[in-house]
């Protein structure tokens, strides 16, 4: 069975197509034949060794990859969704060693699978799990209610635009940040106010809400530049672990959307969301399994504006 694997660490052109074995569903269990994988920063990491300690503890080839899409192909005993052999479904997938969702075919426990939304293709369902699950997660963390103000960061991204849509329907004032080629992009997204991306984030914010905002989600990664922009006794949530230092009692959280691995409630709730036009299903892109390596290159040169996807 095909994959695209990692056996060397290194830059986008040390992913090639390896063969890994079949697999079967056991209790539990749903098989999807996987006919799309979105591409993530956090197989960027997974590609360029900053994981390599943790993924020492396989042989490789190690297969990247969170999000899948495709059709059901076995369902193993006691699985209780519903869920049937020919569903379009969609799932986030937990890396480890060679199961990633760079790969076409991949057993998951049942409560990782949900159905795709209706009307989508493979390659744009598979760009949802993951991302918004992120998304939500924030969400729930800073625990904001309807009519606070949140500020957030990396909004025209995947995971930013859609904390963006989110926020709104929990109605929620938005304030982002983007280049001036983004604005009518963030605007669409629903962001109430936009501020230019670029040095002094927090005195942007806080020329419009002088206290601070209620709440941050940053998703661009300025971790210390954006605390400034929270207001005393607000919440900060952040991708990739970052917890800022005890301060004017704010309350910090670290995003890890693995808490959310076999949330099927919440997954099922986001493809309703597509389906009611709250979220947008973002595609910049795909390609074929042999030129992965360009869906890498292409994401870390920035500015794509949706997710490269790789289509089997």
């Amino acid at each position: 069975m095909r994959a695209v694997g990692i056996i060397v660490h290194g830059g986008p052109e040390v992913l090639e197509l390896v063969d890994v074995p079949e697999v079967e569903a056991g209790p539990g269990q749903v098989r999807i034949r996987n006919y799309a994988a979105a591409v993530n920063p956090t197989d960027v990491v997974a590609r360029n060794g900053m994981l390599a300690e943790m993924q020492k503890k396989n042989p490789p080839p190690y297969v990247p990859g969170m999000d899948a899409a495709g059709i059901v192909d076995q369902v193993g005993e006691n699985v209780t969704t519903g869920v049937k052999v020919g569903d379009r479904v969609m799932a986030m997938v937990v890396p480890r060693a060679a199961h990633g969702a760079y790969r076409e075919q991949i057993v998951l426990d049942q409560r990782a699978v949900v159905p795709a939304p209706a009307g989508s293709s493979h390659v744009e369902a598979c760009t949802l799990p993951m991302n918004a699950l992120t998304a939500r997660m924030s969400l729930d963390l800073l625990d904001l209610k309807p009519g606070q103000v949140i500020a957030v960061t990396g909004g025209p991204g995947a995971y930013g635009g859609y904390v963006i849509q989110l926020a709104k329907a929990d109605g929620l004032k938005v304030i982002a940040d983007g280049a001036d080629s983004d604005r009518v992009l963030l605007q669409s997204l629903g962001a109430d106010i936009v501020v230019s991306r670029g040095d002094g984030f927090a005195d942007k914010i806080r020329e419009h809400f002088p206290q601070g905002v209620d709440g941050l989600a940053d998703g661009a990664l300025l971790n210390a530049l954006a605390v400034d922009a929270v207001k005393d006794g607000g919440s900060f949530t952040a991708i990739r672990g970052f917890k800022g230092k005890d301060q004017r009692d704010i309350k910090f959280t670290a995003t890890w959307v693995t808490g959310y691995d076999g949330a099927y409630e919440k997954l099922d709730l986001l493809r309703e969301q597509v389906e009611a036009g709250v979220l947008t299903l973002r595609v910049a892109g795909s390609v074929t399994p042999e030129d992965a390596g360009h869906a890498h290159q292409r994401l870390e040169q920035g500015g794509t504006r949706g997710r490269m996807v790789i289509e089997f």
